[in-house]
């Protein structure tokens, strides 16, 4: 199995640098929404839980532009039918695309936080901050990859997936926002030494378990059909 993920995952990320779309549009998504902020809020920077629910919100709909296109080359070209006459255990493909997208996801972060930092938020962050913002994130980054696979290999199956994404997609990932905006509040607090809230690290973290786990039983289902 280990194999075939591999291959897959090369298949992707190959197909990502010589034809760069999801990153690129992922990145330029999120920049763009904070310009929008900073000019909605008319206010020069932000802190504490606004500056949370502002950059969480960003992330969450730049996720759905990598969740839309996340299966649409093998639906396109015929992916879906070679994989599933090849001797392959299938949960394969989802382990994968998971995979995809968080590393497309971390790759539009490194771009999206300092950009968020120098735009809106006050105050800069620290070295502890950034690594207090990278470990929430880490766990945000695997919970969305999770569901986005599953939700994406679902919506791909009809023609209305630019529609159903985001209608599937963001009811699934409401307790990841609210854990994410919970977490990253007391990051971009000003002048907060507080340590990162336990409480909703660990919800978040069970969360992501509990949906690797359903996606696991029912992406056979969802290939098949």
């Amino acid at each position: 199995m280990l194999g075939t993920v591999a291959a897959l995952i090369g298949k992707d990320l190959s197909l990502e640098r010589r034809v760069p779309q999801m990153v690129p549009a992922m990145a330029l998504f999120s920049l763009s929404t904070f310009v929008v902020f900073h000019f909605a809020l008319q206010r020069d920077a932000v802190a504490g839980a606004l500056a949370a629910g502002v950059f969480t919100a960003t992330l969450i709909f730049a996720a759905m532009l990598g969740i839309g296109r996340l299966f649409v080359a093998e639906h396109e070209d015929g992916g879906f039918d070679g994989f599933l006459l090849a001797p392959v255990d299938r949960t394969a493909l989802l382990v994968a695309k998971a995979t995809v997208l968080f590393l497309f996801l971390v790759l539009v972060q490194l771009v999206a936080l300092p950009a968020f930092a120098l735009l809106l938020l006050d105050p800069s962050l620290n070295g502890t901050r950034i690594l207090d913002a990278v470990i929430v994130l880490l766990l945000v980054d695997a919970g969305i990859a999770v569901i986005g696979a599953l939700v994406g290999a679902l919506a791909i199956q009809t023609r209305a997936r630019d529609l159903l994404v985001p209608l599937i997609a963001l009811p699934l990932l409401l307790p990841i926002v609210i854990g994410c905006s919970e977490s990253l509040a007391a990051v971009f607090a000003a002048g907060s030494a507080d340590p990162l809230p336990g409480r909703w690290l660990m919800t978040i973290g069970l969360y992501d378990l509990v949906f690797a786990l359903l996606a696991f039983a029912l992406f056979d289902y969802l290939v098949e059909d």
